[in-house]
This record gives C-alpha cells, sequence and structure tokens, in this order.
C-alpha cells in the first residue's frame, strides 16, 4: 500500500471518529449524561475490571490510530471513572499506546511514519533528530508539556537510537502531567459549554 492511500485511509478513520464523537457527545448532552456521574459509568459497564479494561484498549487504540481526539477521551475517563481512576487508566492506557507507536516507527521505519504523520509535521520535527542527545531533551520537553504532537513525536522516536527502557522512562515520568492538562482543560471547557448550550 502506497503512503498516499494509507494516509488518506487514516485521515478518514479520523475524520469519521471526530463527527462521530461530537455527535455522541451531543447526544450524551441532551441525555443529561453529563450531569449524572452515574449514567455516565454505566455507558462502559458496571464491571469495575472490565469497564477500565475497555477503557484502556480504547486509549491505547486512539493512540495508535487516532481515531478520536486524545485529549476528549482523557476528559471521559475522569468523568466516568473520577479524577484518580480517570487519570490512572489514562496514563496507562497512553504510555503502553507510544511505547506501540514507538516500536512500530522503529520496526517500519519513515514509509510508516509517513503514512500517520503529514509532510508538514514530518518536516518541521525532522530537523530535531539531527543531533541524539537534543532530541532526547526536545523529546521529554514536549511529552512533559502539551506543546508538540506527542503520537508523531513517539513514532519519529522509533527513528533514532533511542533504547526501549530510555523512552519507557521518558513516557513513565513525563506523559502525567500533559494527561492532568488535557484533562482538566477539557472538563472545564465541557463543563462551560454544557452550561452555554443549556443542556
Amino acid at each position: 500500500m502506497s503512503i498516499a492511500l494509507s494516509r488518506k485511509i487514516i485521515n478518514c478513520i479520523s475524520i469519521v471518529g471526530i463527527i462521530a464523537t461530537i455527535a455522541v457527545t451531543i447526544y450524551f448532552m441532551r441525555l443529561g449524561v453529563f450531569k449524572d456521574v452515574n449514567a455516565l459509568r454505566g455507558l462502559v459497564g458496571d464491571s469495575v475490571i472490565l469497564g477500565p479494561i475497555i477503557f484502556m484498549l480504547i486509549q491505547i487504540i486512539q493512540v495508535v490510530i487516532p481515531i478520536i481526539p486524545g485529549g476528549i477521551s482523557c476528559a471521559a475517563g475522569v468523568l466516568i471513572f473520577g479524577p484518580l481512576a480517570g487519570f490512572i487508566y489514562n496514563y496507562v492506557g497512553i504510555a503502553i499506546g507510544s511505547v506501540i507507536i514507538f516500536l512500530l516507527g522503529r520496526q517500519y521505519g519513515k514509509p510508516f511514519i509517513l503514512s500517520l504523520v503529514s509532510d508538514k509535521t514530518y518536516n518541521k520535527y525532522i530537523g530535531w533528530l539531527d543531533n541524539e542527545k537534543r532530541f532526547e531533551r526536545l523529546f521529554a520537553l514536549a511529552i512533559f508539556l502539551p506543546i508538540a504532537p506527542d503520537d508523531a513525536l513517539c513514532l519519529m522516536a522509533g527513528l533514532t537510537k533511542m533504547s526501549l527502557r530510555k523512552f519507557t522512562l521518558i513516557i513513565i515520568l513525563a506523559k502525567p502531567v500533559s494527561i492532568f492538562l488535557y484533562s482538566l482543560a477539557l472538563i472545564y471547557g465541557g463543563t462551560f459549554l454544557n452550561g452555554l448550550l443549556g443542556f
């Protein structure tokens, strides 16, 4: 499969995912689900084991294949499971997904990365790879703060000589801050939107 075709497929999946996310969000807002935490939790099932597993699998998939915006799923995790458990499930799912795409980038290289990342994003950050030590510092900073496309950088990190151990350590130590900030921003943004639309 050519890069152009695979990129079109991924883009179509992403667009469908975004449209579906918006539609489902509006539907749930009309049902008042966001005002009733118990009803929201019921969406992923009452099982204390199966619900979190399903959610973490969704988070892993959305990192590997951008079906829905990651920030939205982070906020959903906190709303459904509460601040602490939601944060943990987000963290575990996203960390595992990040390691998977790092390994995929390493295994399949530039053609695979370009099927998931736009030329603009690739060209913008490929210069970071010129200096390995500099890349590791910039990569850690980008993961720590939500200032760059994390998933694209995780893929591109696979093109470097960075060890899996070091990559995993950066994700484990730096990822919690950006997950927390995304979740916080979207939860309060969702509350504001809910009040604005009068649902």
